[in-house]
C-alpha cells in the first residue's frame, strides 16, 4: 500500500516535471521566434534608413559638383568632403551604425563650410540646380529624421526584449547582443545646416 502511494506520488511528480519541461520548451521556442522577428524588423528599419542616406549622399555629390564649377580653388575641402561622404556611405551599406554616426558628424561639420563657399558666388546662389538640390537635401533631412526615429524605436524594443530576465538566457544562447541606436552625439551634427541663402 505504501509502495503504491509512493509510486503514484512519483508518477505525479514526473508528470508535473514533464509538463514543466514541455512548457519551458514551448516558451523558449516562442521567445526564440520573437527575437528573430524583432531582429528582422530592426534590419528592415535600418535598410529604410540606408536607402535615404544613400540618396542624400548622392545629392551631396551633386551639390559639391555644382559648387566646384564655381570654386575650383577649394579642391582640398571638396576632396575631404568626398572622403567623408564615401566613408559614411560605406559604413551605412555595411550596417555599421557607429561608423555612420562618426562620419555623419564629419559631414555635418563640413557642410556649413561648403555652403559658406557657395555664398561667395551670387551666380551659384541663383543657379536652378543648386536651389533644387538645397530643397531636396532639406526634405531628405526630415525623412532621415523620421526613419532614424523608427529604427531607434525598433532597436530599443529589440534591446529590451533580449536584456530582461529570463529572456537574456535565450538571447545569450542565440549569441544576440544589444543593437546600437542611431543618435547624433555631436552638437554640430544635431543642428541641421542652413540650406537657404539670403
Amino acid at each position: 500500500m505504501a509502495d503504491a502511494a509512493i509510486g503514484i506520488g512519483l508518477l505525479g511528480l514526473l508528470g508535473c516535471s514533464g509538463l514543466l519541461v514541455i512548457v519551458l520548451v514551448f516558451w523558449a521556442i516562442g521567445l526564440y521566434n520573437r527575437i528573430i522577428r524583432s531582429e528582422n524588423e530592426c534590419d528592415r528599419m535600418w535598410s529604410n534608413v540606408d536607402v535615404v542616406l544613400q540618396q542624400r549622399y548622392d545629392q551631396f555629390t551633386s551639390l559639391v559638383e555644382t559648387i566646384q564649377g564655381y570654386a575650383e580653388h577649394e579642391k582640398e575641402m571638396f576632396d575631404q568632403f568626398a572622403e567623408a561622404r564615401m566613408a559614411a556611405a560605406g559604413a551605412s551599406k555595411g550596417g555599421d551604425i557607429g561608423g555612420v554616426m562618426k562620419n555623419e558628424a564629419l559631414l555635418g561639420q563640413m557642410l556649413p563650410k561648403i555652403y559658406a563657399v557657395a555664398e561667395q558666388y551670387p551666380d551659384l546662389k541663383a543657379n536652378e540646380n543648386f536651389l533644387q538640390l538645397q530643397n531636396e537635401i532639406s526634405d531628405m533631412e526630415n525623412i532621415i529624421s523620421d526613419r532614424r526615429e523608427a529604427y531607434n524605436f525598433a532597436a530599443t524594443n529589440f534591446n529590451n526584449l533580449i536584456e530582461v530576465f529570463p529572456n537574456v538566457l535565450v538571447a545569450n544562447w542565440m549569441g544576440k547582443s544589444e543593437l546600437d541606436l542611431y543618435v547624433m552625439d555631436d552638437m554640430a551634427s544635431r543642428q541641421r545646416p542652413s540650406l537657404k541663402f539670403e
